[in-house]
């Protein structure tokens, strides 16, 4: 099953058809409703508030080098308290 939010760039003839062909089952989150969807919604806000609020890109290869040191260091480095202190790697 694929969730998603009901947003133009997930209803596109390709994808539609890619599901259709698959037999993958689609369920959309219902509009104005983020907490349907709380673990994406809580990393995109620490994604913003740590990384991407925190830099000027000077280019799209800039954006990709900070933003992959970013995510190492989220699932490599820092401790997670959702995890008892571990990193998501261990």
């Amino acid at each position: 099953m694929v969730v998603s939010y009901n947003g133009t760039e997930l209803t596109s003839n390709a994808i539609l058809s890619w599901q259709e062909e698959r037999q993958v089952e689609w369920h959309y989150f219902a509009s104005g409703k983020p907490m349907q969807n709380g673990f994406v919604e809580s990393f995109n806000g620490r994604l913003r508030d740590e990384c991407l609020n925190e830099h000027m890109f000077a280019n799209l290869r800039h954006a990709r080098e900070l933003i992959s040191a970013w995510r190492d260091d989220n699932n490599y480095q820092r401790p997670h308290t959702s995890l008892d202190e571990l990193t998501p790697w261990e």
